[in-house]
């Protein structure tokens, strides 16, 4: 293999992207009724995902809420609200989650990473 090859093989394997293990989604909403809302389950609305049977795959998936905090905490600036993927909602792809503490409502609109993890399959 001659020196150009070389550095043309290392170069495009350095210029790679790292391969992503989330699924981006946004948070919509709290479920609610004409009157009341709760707080504790969260409607995500998936990439890619438009109908109820695509949904299943996700179920019981991990779900991170990252977001930035003005101190630093152990070395870093960001702070995670865990949660997972409980159901499905109707027919077009939207999941109800439930995290571990309740979303704060600024984050309405804002992005979460679907982890591909634990496995059902």
């Amino acid at each position: 293999m001659s020196a150009e090859a070389k550095a043309t093989a290392k170069s495009s394997s350095s210029d790679k992207q790292p391969v992503r293990l989330y699924v981006k989604g946004s948070f919509v909403g709290f479920q609610r009724s004409m009157a009341n809302q709760n707080n504790h389950h969260a409607f995500l609305a998936l990439e890619g995902v438009n109908s109820r049977q695509e949904v299943d795959f996700y179920l019981g998936k991990r779900v991170a809420f990252i977001y930035r905090t003005s101190k630093t905490r152990k070395g870093s600036k960001h702070k995670v609200i865990w949660g997972r993927i409980a159901r499905p909602h109707g027919n077009n792809g939207l999941v109800r989650s439930v995290f571990r503490t309740n979303l704060p409502p600024q984050a309405m609109g804002k992005t979460v990473r679907v982890m591909l993890y634990p496995s059902r399959v």
